[in-house]
């Protein structure tokens, strides 16, 4: 195929296929705007609505298994699920409670968080997770509000928006004149002018454009696009299922307190900061901690398993990013590329730009098709007039 052929083509593709799909690209752009900067917004609005913890003496802190307690009183039809506790002594323990008649299926009867003073043991709050302002975000940015199909949708067009950028590259001035392709000539036409800002933000925000909808589109098809990332790194793939390790209850003997069952914890890792606690849904689940250690990396914790009635420690799962395979390293790459977390503040304001940019361009390239389609349309109207 000549150079002018394949340029056609790329034109005739990047033109329709970015009007066809647009105005889902707008919103996915938007709304992982806003999910760049999602926990420091969350906690904001949480905090302005349930007010912020006032730091007290760190030995006033309520033990754990008083904050489940009184999560449990507060909630008496509903299940402990999580526990979390807190970040700093500026915020609160968080309870992740489901409802009596929870599916399977989170996002259909949702579970809430419970917020409790770690050191006066109130109840800040209840923040239904279906109604939260991330939960919304996620929602409409990875699945559309459609569910399954609404995945799909948004997957598929991600992948397109990696197709539409490569289309525009091939088409971008600037292969023929490097400096033409970063100039906008403000003084010029406003027909001049749209181009030249289209043709800028898409150049700009084309790298950061593949990397945020093609892991976009692996995370939504996930069951496809895992697979054949292992098999082509050659790594072991994990087990689609995790089977958690289980507690043998003791005929007349209580479970130990989860104060003591932390101490086990501490005796068989030293040094671990605990950042979630679970197990608490049957008396047969084995308890479940999550640690972080500070000399590891960010990408790296550990996961241990305790019987709830001898406090033996029934599995520890290691997860560090040094012992990774390719594979896994590959996959966990895509949170800090889609997020933009790769390069700390920086990259994260930056990433809320190329959030803007489908806007931009499906607006500037929607000019562009009209000043197109306007001398074929006045054409026709002349023509009918004549007859």
């Amino acid at each position: 195929m000549k150079a002018k052929q394949l340029r056609n083509l790329a034109f005739t593709l990047h033109r329709y296929i970015g009007l066809a799909i647009g105005l889902v690209l707008i919103v996915i752009g938007l709304t992982g705007s806003l999910l760049v900067f999602n926990g420091e917004i969350s906690e904001f609005i949480t905090t302005c609505k349930f007010g912020q913890v006032i730091p007290q003496a760190q030995e006033q802190l309520i033990a754990p298994e008083k904050i489940l307690n009184i999560a449990q009183v507060a909630h008496s039809n509903w299940r402990l699920r999580r526990l979390f506790p807190p970040e700093d002594n500026h915020h609160p323990y968080t309870v992740e409670m489901t409802s009596p008649d929870e599916n399977p299926n989170l996002y259909v009867h949702g579970w809430q968080e419970v917020l409790i003073n770690p050191y006066t043991g109130v109840v800040m709050g209840d923040y239904p997770e279906r109604y939260s302002y991330d939960r919304f975000l996620v929602n409409l940015h990875y699945r559309l509000f459609a569910e399954h199909i609404g995945i799909a949708i948004a997957g598929i067009c991600g992948l397109l928006m990696v197709f539409l950028t490569i289309t525009g590259l091939i088409l971008w001035p600037g292969w023929r004149k490097l400096i033409s392709g970063f100039k906008i000539k403000w003084n010029a036409h406003s027909k001049r002018v749209n181009f030249d800002i289209h043709k800028v933000v898409g150049v700009i925000t084309a790298v950061f454009l593949v990397l945020t909808f093609f892991t976009g589109f692996c995370w939504n098809f996930a069951g496809f696009v895992n697979p054949i990332i292992y098999a082509v790194t050659f790594s072991p793939q994990k087990p689609v299922e995790h089977i958690e390790p289980v507690s043998q209850p003791i005929p007349g003997k209580q479970p130990l307190t989860l104060t003591e069952l932390l101490d086990q914890v501490n005796t068989a890792l030293p040094g671990g900061i605990v950042s979630e606690i679970g197990g608490f849904s049957t008396p047969k689940d084995g308890l479940y901690v999550s640690l972080t250690f500070p000399q590891q990396s960010a990408d790296s914790w550990v996961e241990i398993y305790l019987d709830k009635y001898s406090g033996k420690v029934l599995q520890i799962d290691k997860h560090e990013g040094a012992s990774q395979s390719l594979g896994d390293k590959i996959l966990n790459s895509f949170d800090t590329l889609h997020f933009g977390t790769f390069g700390g503040l920086p990259t994260r304001i930056f990433y809320v730009f190329v959030g803007l940019a489908p806007f931009i361009l499906f607006i500037t390239g929607f000019v562009m098709w009209w000043y197109r389609k306007r001398p074929t349309t006045s054409l026709l109207t002349q023509a009918n007039a004549q007859k």
